[in-house]
């Protein structure tokens, strides 16, 4: 992975196409909440079709929770539509088949020349595509349990909702003056958050 992506630093906007063929930036799928990006060998490996059989559980979490996630592989755009319906998966699958990722990133897995994937990482990004954490799944085992990327996306939310903890009596006083701009949606209607979602 490249030296300048790390927690802290603000993750490349990178725009590809998603499963449809439309093109996507992350920013734009992310919005303004926390996300979590799958950088993917793609759907010929079995190690990340169980990470994402995994993350199809967690992602009904992840939308109750206002959260994002995307994944990323360089499969083209059939191999993506393969992928993501052959698991279930109701989440955008961005196709990078001309590797901009993968060389941007430094991240080509020079052992399978077969296929020229990206070294598989989890990237939880806070709002703003901000680093929080970042996992090397080239061992399975370095790829995020569901339980750690719950305990990152709690940090992240804590860090990013005003209203985290309501039991705090400026808050209380806040809502009760009417002042809600604290309190989610942070001045949105609820129509223009599920406008926004996937």
């Amino acid at each position: 992975m490249r030296a300048d992506i790390i927690p802290g630093a603000v993750f490349p906007d990178y725009e590809l196409s998603d499963q449809t063929g439309k093109h996507r930036r992350l920013s734009e799928l992310q919005g303004s909440d926390p996300m979590i990006v799958v950088l993917s060998r793609g759907g010929f490996c079995p190690k990340d079709r169980r990470q994402a059989e995994g993350l199809v559980q967690l992602h009904r979490e992840i939308e109750v929770g206002y959260c994002r996630v995307g994944t990323i592989s360089t499969d083209n755009l059939i191999e993506t539509n393969e992928f993501r319906t052959g698991i279930g998966a109701h989440w955008p699958f961005l196709s990078d088949p001309g590797r901009k990722i993968q060389k941007d990133l430094d991240i080509a897995e020079y052992t399978d020349p077969t296929h020229d994937p990206m070294i598989p990482h989890t990237i939880v990004l806070e709002p703003g595509l901000i680093v929080f954490r970042i996992y090397n799944g080239y061992w399975y085992f370095g790829r995020p349990t569901i339980e750690e990327l719950r305990h990152d996306l709690r940090s992240v939310l804590q860090k990013c909702r005003p209203d985290w903890d309501i039991t705090k009596p400026e808050l209380k006083s806040a809502w009760e003056r009417g002042d809600k701009a604290r309190f989610f949606p942070y001045g949105k209607s609820y129509a223009e958050v599920f406008a926004n979602q996937e």
